[in-house]
C-alpha cells in the first residue's frame, strides 16, 4: 500500500538527485508529520521530515542574522496554523505546476542550496574572508531559511498572503529563476566565496 503524507502527497517516487543532499533530506512518509521537536541528538535534524522543517522555519520568520526583526504576522508556535500555511501553499504549487508539490520543494532546495560560502579567519591580528564548502545539513537549513525569508518579504505589509508568497518562492526556486530570493542569496554567497579564494 502506498502511504501518503496527510493522505495527499505520495513521497515514495521522489528522488533526491543531488548526492550531497541525499542523506540530509528526509522524505519518510508518515500520515501526520509531527516529531514534537525531538531532534536533540547529533544530526537529529536529518530524522525530521523536510516538510516539517519548512514548517518549523515558518514559526520564526522574523529573525535575520544578528538582527532580530519583528516576528511577522500570525505565524507563531501553533503547529496546525503553520502546517495549514504549508499545505495551502502546496495546493497552490500543485495548481501552478501540475506536479507533486513535495517534489517541487525538493528540486527547489537542490537548485538553491549554496555549495560554498565565506567565513572570517583571523590571522596575525588581521581578519580576512576565506572560502569554505558548506556542509550538507547547513545547505538545507540555509535554503529553508531563505525560502521563508523571501516569502516573508513578499507578504509583509503587502496584499499577498504568506501562503501565496511561499508557493511563489518555492516555484521560482524550482524554475531556477533570478526572481527567487533563495536563488539570489545562493548566487551572492557563491560569488563572495569565489572572490575570497
Amino acid at each position: 500500500m502506498n502511504f501518503k503524507v496527510f493522505d495527499l502527497y505520495d513521497l515514495s517516487g521522489i528522488e533526491v538527485k543531488d548526492p550531497g543532499l541525499k542523506s540530509v533530506i528526509n522524505l519518510q512518509p508518515k500520515l501526520i508529520i509531527k516529531s514534537s521537536g525531538r531532534n536533540v541528538q547529533r544530526f537529529g535534524q536529518t530524522k525530521v521530515n523536510i516538510i516539517e522543517r519548512l514548517m518549523n522555519r515558518l514559526a520564526a520568520a522574523g529573525h535575520r542574522g544578528k538582527k532580530h526583526k519583528i516576528i511577522k504576522g500570525t505565524s507563531t508556535g501553533k503547529y496546525s496554523k503553520n502546517m495549514k500555511i504549508v499545505l495551502d501553499a502546496f495546493k497552490m504549487i500543485e495548481k501552478k505546476t501540475g506536479k507533486n508539490p513535495v517534489e517541487v520543494l525538493v528540486k527547489a532546495i537542490e537548485n538553491s542550496a549554496p555549495r560554498d560560502e565565506i567565513t572570517v579567519i583571523e590571522y596575525g591580528g588581521a581578519r580576512y574572508p576565506q572560502a569554505v564548502d558548506v556542509s550538507p545539513l547547513r545547505r538545507v537549513n540555509l535554503v529553508l531559511r531563505w525560502i521563508v525569508h523571501g516569502a516573508g518579504d513578499k507578504a509583509f505589509n503587502k496584499k499577498k498572503t504568506i501562503t501565496e508568497a511561499l508557493a511563489e518562492e518555492i516555484v521560482l526556486a524550482y524554475e531556477n529563476s533570478g526572481d527567487s530570493f533563495a536563488m539570489r542569496k545562493k548566487n551572492e554567497s557563491e560569488k563572495q566565496a569565489d572572490s575570497a579564494r
